[in-house]
């Protein structure tokens, strides 16, 4: 993939939302998108034809992020109230709350079987909640950390959280095993590259690492943009090519993932961006703000 592929040409705006935009997430199949914020809302959104779909209400606070089964038929959304709320997507029915959390939950991801969801909250725990069973208690919960859990990722057997406290940690659920990386500085988002075989974390000192999944080392550092009291979201492209990640003055980045470089930045939004994704299979990003505005980016 050549830098000349990269998204940096804005192809639609999202509006709708009042107040900041905390998360902005494609589906499965890069084909809709959805978003969360500040205003409590969760919002169903065509990014291709710049279309607001749906709106669903029930959170009592900020929604802090959301993500979607890969089969498009039900999401999972948490936020300031505690909750973890599992939706019907075409009714906008809340199926379920999961309950447990003593304070705001940060994150929340379905496993690969949309049977399970993770959660990691302020409240320094990993919590992992049974979608097919009527019980709202946690099947597990995970409070090894010393500080908020802000972000979490999930494989067929392992949760990945990264934490506030400097670690990124690792359950093995099989064999009950962790495995900690200590990056001696406050993590507020992970990802994971597409083939599976690294982590990449965001740190309050305005530095991305890249963690080799199963030795731990540090491979790669990524700098240039400003990540110092904000939660804004990284990524790798589709292809694995490329880094990229917001900034708090607005502007996104690409970096070259293997020499680290600077090949790509722009100014996307008024303020802090919060959230990028990338698109599953084409060179499209969508990318999210404290502005309130969403925007979709192509080559």
């Amino acid at each position: 993939m050549s830098v000349s592929d990269l998204p940096r040409t804005e192809a639609n705006v999202l509006k709708g939302h009042e107040g900041a935009v905390l998360a902005a997430r494609f589906n499965g199949d890069g084909n809709y998108c959805l978003s969360c914020g500040k205003d409590r809302t969760i919002r169903l959104w065509n990014p291709h034809r710049g279309i607001h779909i749906k709106t669903y209400k029930s959170h009592g606070r900020e929604v802090r992020d959301v993500h979607v089964t890969p089969d498009n038929s039900k999401l999972i959304s948490c936020g300031g109230d505690r909750q973890i709320f599992y939706w019907d997507v075409s009714t906008g029915r809340v199926i379920r709350k999961f309950r447990g959390h003593e304070s705001e939950v940060n994150a929340v991801k379905f496993n690969e079987y949309s049977s399970v969801v993770a959660s990691a909250g302020y409240d320094q725990s990993l919590r992992a909640w049974d979608c097919r069973s009527h019980s709202t208690e946690p099947i597990q919960i995970i409070d090894t950390f010393q500080d908020s859990v802000m972000s979490v990722c999930l494989t067929k057997t392992e949760i990945i959280g990264g934490s506030v406290d400097g670690t990124v940690r690792t359950f093995d659920i099989r064999v009950g095993r962790e495995l900690s990386d200590d990056l001696g500085q406050p993590v507020n988002c992970i990802s994971m590259s597409n083939d599976g075989n690294c982590i990449l974390a965001s740190c309050l000192d305005s530095t991305l690492r890249l963690l080799d999944r199963s030795t731990g080392e540090l491979l790669q550092e990524y700098k240039g943009h400003i990540c110092k009291s904000f939660k804004t979201d990284c990524c790798l492209t589709n292809s694995d090519a490329h880094v990229t990640g917001g900034s708090e003055d607005g502007y996104i980045y690409f970096w070259d993932l293997v020499d680290a470089s600077v090949v790509a930045k722009f100014k996307a939004h008024s303020l802090v961006v919060t959230s990028v994704s990338y698109h599953p299979k084409d060179d499209a990003m969508i990318t999210s703000s404290v502005d309130g505005i969403i925007r979709v980016w192509k080559k």
